[in-house]
């Protein structure tokens, strides 16, 4: 068992570790920017560790400065929640050269899968279903337009690192491929230090549905079944579910069986999400494969009744899986809204500031994850995620009522938030008839504009 670990991370995903950790009874290292002082989850850690000024690139993604803060607080093991370095091979490396243990993937898992050309190789040698595009990265423009012209227009090039949509252009026709290639290959070298590119079919709006995934130190691989994530703005998910509504039950067991494959072929240890696009035919493609714990981590939790933070400890500790597959049940329904510190009304413009008042919904079905609280001030140098409300029934509907409920007794005084467009969503005739797809969000917003503009 681990003695003490260091959580790299901030925040909501933060606080979580450490609640999970402290069930453990294991002590934690919470790191931080000068800019989160007095963040929550450096006030519930054991320890706090302050790693530099409020950018990033100087705190939370500085290697060097979060190994020294590992050596000096003494631990055994290092999380690196979601976002961050929690999928960067070189941190994991580094942790490891320094006598650390990374709760996550072996640095070479997370190399191979984070490398989306490499990934889809992968994939395909294991028999899952790949979306048709070049099987590398393309070399240059005109390259592009060999693969193009052969698997036909519309296509979405894709940076071969990162991920969140940076890097990424849907081109409709030949015309508009060189400036979409120039401007995704800068757009992807600024965010992710690398520019490489590769190409694939444009799946016109599908749905996004995602596997998650658990394997052991000992060569085996189980699923928790899958979330639907298709209600996205700009790739960015804003609100998940499980199970999918979109999904019959033959094709739920398939994507699970497919997903666990392919998992294995790759010697998949810890926690891990793969995520697919689900056509209008019912077909479904190995998009990428995320080597972390998942925002939406919780949806899964709820509706399993497993805790995946602790599993996911417990995996870094060597320990096998405690379940076999045919033991991991599914029963109700569970949706998350991701509540972001936004202003809908101007563009989902972030709002950061002071929190005057907080009040967290509660009651039955409902859980709330944040790290908000009174007189808090979120800065206004990190994602804006400030609380995951999670709601659970015994059906879909009895989820939605009670995620109407508690975005009814939530309260953020101080900064605008998007919690009013998620109860708007939620009482949307073709959500709560799970008849949507990742182009909701965008037919939804250009209908309320077009309903105020009336």
């Amino acid at each position: 068992m681990f003695r003490k670990i260091l959580i790299a991370n901030r925040g909501e995903i933060a606080v979580r570790i450490i609640r999970a950790a402290r069930e453990m009874d294991i002590a934690t290292v919470a790191v931080y920017s000068e800019a989160d002082r007095e963040s929550l989850h450096v006030k519930l850690a054991d320890e706090a560790v302050c790693i530099g000024p409020p950018p990033s690139q100087q705190s939370y993604l500085n290697v060097s400065h979060i190994i020294s803060a590992c050596e000096i607080a003494d631990v055994d093991a290092v999380h690196p929640g979601y976002g961050f370095l929690a999928e960067n091979y070189r941190f994991a490396e580094a942790c490891e050269a320094s006598g650390f243990t990374f709760i996550g993937p072996p640095p070479k898992v997370i190399q191979q899968m984070g490398d989306k050309s490499a990934a889809k190789a992968a994939m395909r040698a294991a028999g899952v279903p790949v979306t048709p595009g070049s099987e590398g990265v393309v070399a240059d423009v005109a390259e592009a337009q060999r693969f193009a012209d052969e698997i036909g227009y519309p296509v979405l090039l894709k940076a071969r690192e990162g991920g969140g949509g940076k890097g990424m252009r849907v081109v409709a026709e030949p015309a508009g491929l060189s400036s979409a290639f120039e401007m995704a290959a800068a757009e992807a070298q600024a965010a992710f230090g690398n520019g490489d590119l590769y190409l694939e079919k444009l799946i016109i709006d599908p749905r996004h549905i995602e596997v998650q995934l658990a394997g052991d130190a000992h060569g085996a691989v189980v699923h928790f079944w899958e979330r639907d994530c298709s209600v996205q703005r700009r790739h960015q998910k804003l609100i998940e579910e499980a199970p999918s509504p979109a999904l019959d039950e033959a094709t739920r067991r398939m994507l699970g069986e497919t997903a666990t494959r392919g998992a294995r072929e790759v010697g998949y240890r810890s926690l891990g999400t793969m995520e697919f696009l689900l056509d209008d035919e019912g077909q479904f493609y190995f998009m990428e494969m995320n080597t972390r714990l998942q925002v939406e981590h919780g949806v899964t939790e709820e509706v399993t009744g497993e805790d995946l933070v602790k599993l996911q400890i417990r995996l870094a500790q060597g320990e096998p899986l405690p379940k076999a597959q045919e033991e991991i049940r599914l029963a109700g329904h569970a949706i998350e809204c991701r509540i972001n510190a936004e202003d809908p009304a101007a563009g989902f413009r972030a709002a950061p500031g002071p929190v005057d008042y907080f009040y967290s919904p509660g009651g039955p079905g409902v859980r709330v994850d944040t790290h908000l609280y009174p007189g808090y001030s979120i800065p206004p140098h990190y994602d804006s995620l400030i609380a995951k409300i999670v709601t659970r029934g015994c059906d879909r509907n009895e989820a939605i009522a009670r995620m109407r409920r508690a975005l009814s007794e939530l309260v953020v005084e101080g900064v605008a938030t998007t919690a009013g467009f998620h109860q708007v969503v939620m009482a949307d005739e073709s959500f709560c008839r799970g008849v949507y797809n990742t182009g909701f969000l965008a037919a939804f917003l250009e209908r309320a504009a077009s309903s105020v503009a009336g």
